[in-house]
């Protein structure tokens, strides 16, 4: 069967994005890679990264496994196949090494937003949150909603985890931060919060106006390496 990623890509067609190209765009732009990187990491033709991620269309298996290994992920995760999973579904693999990650890496693998979880103590005892982060100035923040539960971390030490599963090698990585959160209050601080590039948008919709900022006083993060041998 021929691979058409070799081949100059088709005219586009009107209609909206599918769920592969969302899924690829968001991956390439999280490692920092531009489309030229990624057709030249799978053997594309140029041209043809545009269209996975701007019209919809089925791809050959060939060339689904060189994208997943170009964006460091699975076919399944491109595909959206392991959407309602829980991670870590898979087995464990064979001698695996748990690494200890420097400053520097962790801030790397934060990246500069995405999504984690801010562990708060309230009346009902401990509870855990998954919010829309920006990192900024070595920092963490993240908007929600008055009374919301992630607004109670306010004037606490609080702690701040991000991490990331790959099912298919049994491997990940996992990010924590530990310091004192507090309230912006500041409008000028408040202005430059939500206008920075890539904004913190809550995926959860509704009015958020009240931002966080959680000031890490301990980074620390793990990684699992499965070796090759």
């Amino acid at each position: 069967m021929a691979d058409r990623s070799r081949k100059e890509p088709p005219e586009p067609e009107a209609g909206a994005v599918g769920d592969i190209g969302r899924r690829v765009a968001a991956r390439r732009e999280q490692l920092g890679l531009t489309r030229a990187d990624v057709a030249l990491r799978t053997g594309s033709a140029p041209g043809y990264i545009e269209y996975v991620e701007t019209q919809p269309g089925t791809h050959g298996t060939g060339f689904m496994l060189r994208l997943a290994n170009a964006l460091e992920t699975t076919v399944d995760e491109l595909a959206g196949g392991t959407v309602d999973l829980p991670p870590g579904v898979g087995r464990a693999a064979y001698h695996p090494e748990l690494v200890e990650l420097g400053q520097e890496e962790c801030w790397r693998l934060l990246g500069s937003h995405g999504v984690g979880r801010v562990v708060v103590t309230g009346e009902r005892g401990p509870a855990v949150f998954p919010v829309n982060y920006v990192t900024t100035e070595g920092t963490i923040a993240y908007r929600t909603a008055p009374d919301s539960g992630p607004l109670h971390a306010a004037g606490h030490e609080t702690a701040f985890e991000v991490d990331h599963i790959d099912e298919a090698f049994s491997r990940g990585w996992s990010v924590l931060l530990v310091g004192p959160a507090r309230t912006v209050t500041d409008p000028e601080e408040v202005r430059r919060l939500e206008t920075m590039p890539r904004p913190a948008t809550p995926w959860a919709g509704g009015r958020r106006d009240s931002w966080i900022v959680v000031t890490p006083s301990r980074v620390t993060g793990r990684r699992i390496v499965v070796r090759d041998n």
